[in-house]
């Protein structure tokens, strides 16, 4: 077993170096064709900077030299450890990177645990309840849900809630005027609460259709037929049969979501202004800062597939005949 195990994860490591190096090349090249100058986006709309300093804030950054040498020279950088230094913060990426991924995972935490929890159960009683009323109102949620852009509810939720109701703060993820060390846990629930709902709506959708055509498929299947005609209940069957054969495709739905959820945050960031690494993604590619966006790729790329990669090792654990029949 540990064999396979480590056998596994082998080739998924191999395959998450490839896709890195894929990844940088295409990142970098589709920056270099953008018409977003960065030494005008460094220095911004002032008019008071001359062609000479203008040059001399290229050679700072690199920017002067050719694409390959610039690409290679960041290339070996970021293999020794150096990850270079955002053109935006002044900082080391890794620390920016940091800083921001710390603020995105609470987001992202709740998101995941809430889109989960609540996608599963409405798709259980979908499933029980096919083509009657309870049925028919989560699926008609589910389509308009799945049709609605994250941008657009965010800000509907921002009126309702902030601007008419005063529940929630409008936006940031601390008070303003407030020092982010000086914000008590409290606080931070207030302002994360409208972000991390927002989020977890939108995803809740794809997690509730896939539980809830397993769920009608395992209901017409044989065995709960004689289930049934043994006289179990229906609060049986659900626990006995039902909940152990959507598990397994639930949990690997769960973590395959990584790419949908890290794609939201980006989105919702920007609406609630909220200071994590979706709202640094953006600012980096409008302002052309290549170190900070590569390693924002980087870590974005490493995220999803550590998503995918646990969903695989559950299905190994959670079902032996997927070993099996590799091993055939």
């Amino acid at each position: 077993m540990n064999k396979g195990i480590g056998k596994f994860l082998t080739k998924k490591v191999l395959k998450l170096i490839t896709l890195l190096v894929a990844l940088c090349i295409i990142t970098f090249v589709l920056m270099e064709l953008s018409p977003i100058d960065p030494v005008t986006a460094y220095v911004g709309a002032s008019t008071k900077v001359s062609a000479e300093q203008r040059q001399l804030i290229a050679e700072h950054w690199g920017l002067n030299q050719p694409p390959i040498i610039r690409f290679w020279s960041w290339f070996k950088s970021i293999i020794s450890g150096d990850w270079g230094t955002s053109m935006i913060y002044r900082r080391p990426v890794l620390e920016v990177i940091g800083q921001k991924f710390m603020s995105s995972i609470w987001l992202m935490g709740i998101s995941w645990i809430l889109s989960g929890i609540i996608g599963f159960i409405l798709g259980i009683i979908a499933g029980i309840k096919e083509g009657k009323l309870i049925d028919k109102i989560i699926r008609g949620y589910c389509y308009i849900i799945m049709s609605t852009p994250t941008f657009w509810l965010g800000i509907l939720f921002i009126i309702l809630f902030s601007v008419k109701l005063g529940w929630f703060p409008v936006a940031l993820s601390v008070p303003i005027g407030v020092l982010s060390e000086n914000v008590g846990f409290v606080e931070r629930m207030q302002h994360i609460i409208l972000p991390a709902l927002t989020l977890s709506i939108i995803s809740i959708s794809s997690i509730c259709m896939n539980t809830r055509q397993k769920v009608i498929e395992i209901m017409e299947s044989d065995y709960i037929l004689f289930a049934k005609a043994r006289g179990e209940s229906q609060i049986s069957i659900i626990f006995n049969h039902v909940l152990k054969n959507i598990s397994l495709p639930a949990i690997t739905l769960q973590f395959l979501s990584f790419s949908e959820l890290f794609g939201g945050t980006i989105f919702v960031e920007q609406v609630f202004s909220y200071p994590g690494l979706g709202q640094a993604t953006v600012s980096a590619g409008l302002k052309g800062d290549l170190p900070l966006l590569m390693g924002i790729a980087i870590i974005s790329l490493v995220f999803v597939y550590s998503g995918n990669i646990i969903a695989d090792l559950l299905y190994r654990v959670i079902d032996p005949r997927i070993k099996e029949g590799q091993n055939l």
